[in-house]
């Protein structure tokens, strides 16, 4: 099969479309035939090198990239018994060091498949499985309930579009900090919309005086957002290395995204039910993967790009 890997990391001209023996299905898990998989900003940070470099992948010869899946069943391992060939599903591989989505096959533990929304083309379910298991997650741990105020930097993008969303069918009010480019399709889901994080502590708590309850910073922010909490409010880092420290007496937690079939089928069901929006800007081939990482890295791309093989 083909897929994406890297042998040495740097720039775009490392990536490489290599063959490799399709892989079999162990004890309890699921061959995939991918039609689609995203391209999300982890994939330039382990291309990179960073991932390596912070401790959070361990040295390899060479590895895959590709965090998201949609595709079909294509085989059964042993003991598999939650799908049947050719059921559509969406999924997230979770461990680094493990084949890469970015492939025409991938195999993943079948608790980490969901069956893929109906409503939506397989090439837009494949934006759901990372990003929504990653704003769920946050919004769990910044445990804000309804007729509390949160905060979600970066609602421009994936993550913080889900959380808006997410939010929302909480009941709980939102302040977001997105490009002005976007600040009316965000202004649709959020209760107010900020559009520089100049002065964003300020800004937020004329708007909101003593502080939001809670920050999802999908921006990646650190202080700068933290200074718009409450004292004894929650922050939710999504990179540990940029986590502010917990000062008048804030509670600062780090979100770890992992693999769930179960809620990530909840999700699924969010997006045919509307709640959910999937938005896809650019799809590429592998064989063009060095323009998609070029395009994602210009960044205010309005969507996620997708990989086919």
């Amino acid at each position: 099969m083909k897929s994406i890997i890297v042998r040495a990391s740097g720039g775009t001209d490392v990536l490489e479309l290599a063959d490799s023996p399709s892989p079999e299905p162990g004890v309890r898990q699921v061959r995939v035939k991918v039609v689609a998989s995203s391209l999300n900003p982890i994939d330039l940070s382990a291309r990179a090198g960073r991932l390596t470099a912070g401790g959070l992948m361990p040295p390899m010869s060479q590895y895959g990239l590709g965090w998201d899946v949609a595709g079909h069943v294509d085989a059964l391992g042993p003991r598999a018994t939650r799908f049947h060939v050719g059921d559509p599903v969406i999924g997230l591989r979770d461990l680094l060091f493990a084949g890469g989505t970015h492939a025409e096959y991938v195999v993943l533990d079948e608790s980490a498949l969901a069956p893929a929304p109906a409503s939506v083309p397989l090439t837009h379910a494949a934006t759901l499985p990372l990003n929504a298991l990653t704003a769920d997650r946050a919004l769990d741990l910044a445990g804000v309930k309804a007729g509390q105020t949160l905060l979600v930097t970066g609602a421009s993008g994936g993550v913080g579009g889900f959380a808006l969303e997410l939010a929302k069918l909480r009941g709980v009010r939102t302040i977001a900090l997105a490009r002005p480019s976007d600040a009316d399709r965000v202004r649709a889901i959020a209760s107010q919309v900020v559009t520089s994080s100049d002065d964003l502590g300020p800004a937020v708590r004329r708007i909101v005086p003593g502080g939001v309850d809670a920050v999802i910073d999908a921006a990646v922010l650190g202080i700068t957002a933290h200074q718009a909490l409450r004292s004894a409010g929650t922050f939710v880092a999504l990179v540990a290395p940029f986590a502010p420290p917990p000062i008048r007496g804030t509670r600062v937690v780090v979100q770890e995204v992992f693999a769930d079939g179960g809620r990530l089928a909840e999700l699924a069901r969010l997006v045919d039910d509307g709640t959910l929006t999937l938005r896809v800007a650019h799809t590429f081939p592998l064989t063009q993967a060095r323009e998609a990482h070029e395009l994602l890295e210009k960044g205010g791309i309005g969507g996620r790009i997708i990989l086919t093989p």
